[in-house]
């Protein structure tokens, strides 16, 4: 059924100081090391499968090191098997239901959980949308919830190579977000995000969505060892 929410007035991109704040990335990288004691403490998981779906550009290996903690902790993590994450959501939804439902039958039919990084977590929704009986939950970090590319800070250049109208997009977008779904769902969102703002990563759509307020730009969420622990703690609490 879908919810009946308003749409969203008044948000903008990230401004040019969050966008420059992306820039820190090195120094948010050195941060995380001091925070190890949350990922060696991090409970052993129940092998469940995970798939790891990158954001827009980036491909598997972006998500390697979440791989790495996720299979010490004794999941079953799979690649999306697309490589790099071009954009092209509807065909990536298409192509990525294919492998998921084929990797949900090899496993017996055990339901899939799906962790999205930015764009990522768009495809990872849609899948939870559109074939509810093979998705287990969904975590998503930093994803442009709430419109589309409209509110992204490369949302214009996507739209011009894309030949995209982002006012059409933002109220497809939306429709979509308003239909929901029922899986369990995390999401990550910061206010140091120079890429995809706090406001428009959380979940207004979905009453059983966590957003969760995490530090550190949009580069760095696949890495922030916060995260992954209250990946492994939720993980742990819904076995």
């Amino acid at each position: 059924m879908a919810n009946a929410i308003p749409m969203p007035r008044g948000l903008r991109p990230p401004n040019r100081l969050t966008q420059l704040s992306e820039l820190a990335l090195p120094l948010d990288l050195l941060g995380f090391g001091l925070q190890w004691p949350r990922v060696v403490t991090a409970p052993k998981g129940d092998g469940r499968p995970i798939f790891l779906i990158p954001g827009y550009g980036g491909s598997a290996l972006s998500m390697a090191p979440l791989k790495g903690f996720l299979d010490r902790l004794d999941y079953t993590v799979y690649d999306w098997g697309l490589g790099r994450n071009t954009g092209s959501v509807d065909r990536d939804v298409e192509l990525f239901t294919a492998i998921a439902r084929a990797q949900y039958e090899r496993n017996d039919q055990q339901p899939l959980t799906l962790i999205g990084w930015s764009l990522g977590g768009i495809i990872a929704r849609e899948l939870a949308r559109l074939s509810p009986d093979i998705v287990r939950e969904v975590i998503t970090m930093g994803t442009p919830i709430i419109g589309g590319p409209k509110y992204t800070t490369p949302g214009q250049r996507y739209a011009q190579s894309a030949q995209i109208d982002l006012d059409s997009f933002e109220a497809e977008v939306h429709a979509r977000n308003s239909i929901g779904f029922d899986q369990p769902l995390t999401v990550f969102y910061s206010l140091r995000d120079g890429i995809v703002g706090p406001e428009i990563a959380k979940d207004i759509y979905n009453p059983q969505a966590r957003n969760i307020e995490v530090d550190g730009g949009h580069l760095g969420l696949g890495f922030n060892p916060k995260i992954w622990r209250i990946i492994a703690d939720t993980l742990a609490e819904r076995a």
